[in-house]
């Protein structure tokens, strides 16, 4: 025999014996095919429930006032701190206060500033807090009612359309804007009956 056959007969062996045969796992995922005859697909206007939803324009309400309130008493407290500020300055420079009393005026305006920042912190974020939970309890009973809606008028996908979101174009004939914010409207006050 000569030498290139046992070469290639060793090699043949050796790459015969390196090879794995057992049969790889399937990376493509098992994907149930569906009958898209049917399919119910609908959708709001995310900017709807803000114009329409009654318990959305009522939590607004509330938290437009809370925040306008805020504000006041905040620009309320800073003129009286310029207003103190301001007439102690005029004292000074004409020469009516004492040394300590300069000491003791400018301790009551520092306190008066760290009360100003304090209340802007404390009041500021007991706000934000407020605003994102009624957010949040807003977006559950969406989602909620969005669900028995759409189980209801055998809806199969309810989707939310607005300006920058997700969906660029859908066909005006899927629309239930106007019906999802009413069924959201019944439901609340069903919720505020069953709250008194």
């Amino acid at each position: 025999m000569n030498k290139p056959f046992y070469i290639l007969l060793i090699l043949s062996v050796v790459i015969f014996s390196c090879s794995d045969n057992k049969p790889k796992p399937s990376t493509t995922p098992k994907v149930e095919s569906r009958d898209m005859k049917g399919l119910k697909i609908a959708f709001y206007n995310s900017d709807s429930l803000k114009e329409k939803f009654i318990f959305f324009k009522e939590q607004d309400s509330i938290m437009t006032s809370k925040q306008k309130s805020f504000e006041a008493e905040l620009q309320k407290k800073q003129a009286e701190f310029d207003a103190f500020i301001s007439k102690n300055e005029g004292l000074m420079k004409q020469g009516l206060l004492s040394e300590n009393e300069q000491i003791a005026l400018s301790q009551k305006a520092q306190t008066m500033q760290k009360q100003i920042a304090e209340f802007q912190q404390t009041q500021g974020q007991a706000l934000e807090k407020e605003a994102i939970d009624k957010m949040t309890v807003m977006g559950n009973k969406v989602e909620k009612f969005a669900k028995e809606f759409s189980q209801k008028n055998k809806i199969d996908i309810l989707l939310i359309h607005g300006k920058g979101g997700q969906i660029g174009f859908i066909e005006s004939t899927m629309d239930v804007t106007n019906e999802f914010v009413n069924y959201l409207n019944e439901k609340q006050a069903e919720i505020a009956k069953d709250l008194k």
